[in-house]
């Protein structure tokens, strides 16, 4: 699918890998909503910087961890816009624990944000998109950012693990499901973050088999190769330097 002139919301898309995605699928055309939470100044300057580059752009804001969250800023991003028919579900939450150390809160804490607030965002898509559309094949696109964690076991971030393994089985089940209605895909980044000033390839990330950390454009170019593959579904693809090969990580 060509996706210039369609119109993406991107959750979590003021800062980081988000803004990174924004302005990415900005330069291809896409029209962009741009979600946050707390990064309202942070979302409203990329906003401009978008416009400047001629590309329609907004900004809508909301908590994705409370009950019919999703729908209403799926409700704002459609009232803003005028429409949605691609979704990237990229805010998350992060926070370490071992088993001993999540408690119910911290866990449930994960799953809303990055299991259940991603599977209600889709739920609301489809809903109008079916509907405004009378059930056109692949009238929608949606990406699920996960992380390369998925791929195997990994230790020390029990409950954001979990959430995001959930979330990937939900990608295919989703993929499944929807079809031929919506192409559901997901990305899964490596350390794209940097380690502290000082630090080396092999600190915090472990080990990168290509030797080079990957940069949020590289994730951003995967969804927008990803939004273009007409034929493929129910698909994860890792943007790590190939560290989903490997299959553990130990307290990162």
């Amino acid at each position: 699918m060509d996706i210039f002139g369609h119109t993406a919301l991107v959750t979590g898309g003021a800062l980081r890998l988000g803004a990174a995605v924004c302005r990415r699928l900005a330069q291809e055309g896409c029209r962009v909503v741009i979600h946050c939470r707390n990064s309202a100044e942070a979302a409203g300057a990329l906003c401009a910087d978008l416009q400047a580059m001629n590309a329609e752009a907004f900004v809508v804001q909301g908590v994705l961890d409370e009950a019919g969250a999703a729908e209403r800023i799926m409700a704002a991003a459609w009232e803003a816009a005028g429409t949605v028919d691609i979704l990237i579900n990229n805010a998350a939450v992060y926070e370490r624990g071992t088993l001993l150390e999540t408690d119910e809160e911290l866990f449930l804490r994960h799953i809303r944000v990055n299991t259940l607030a991603p599977l209600m965002l889709m739920r609301a898509l489809m809903s109008r998109v079916r509907c405004g559309s009378g059930g056109d094949a692949k009238a929608a696109r949606i990406i699920n950012l996960l992380d390369r964690r998925v791929a195997g076991t990994a230790t020390g971030c029990m409950a954001y693990h979990l959430s995001k393994c959930a979330l990937a089985e939900a990608t295919r089940s989703a993929a499944l499901e929807l079809a031929p209605y919506a192409v559901v895909n997901a990305v899964a980044p490596g350390p794209v973050l940097p380690p502290p000033a000082g630090g080396v390839i092999g600190e915090k990330a472990g080990t990168v088999p290509l030797g080079e950390r990957p940069v949020a454009e590289a994730v951003a170019d995967a969804v927008a190769l990803l939004l273009r593959a007409d034929s493929v579904t129910g698909q994860i693809l890792y943007v790590d330097g190939g560290q989903h090969l490997l299959g553990r990580w130990e307290n990162e």
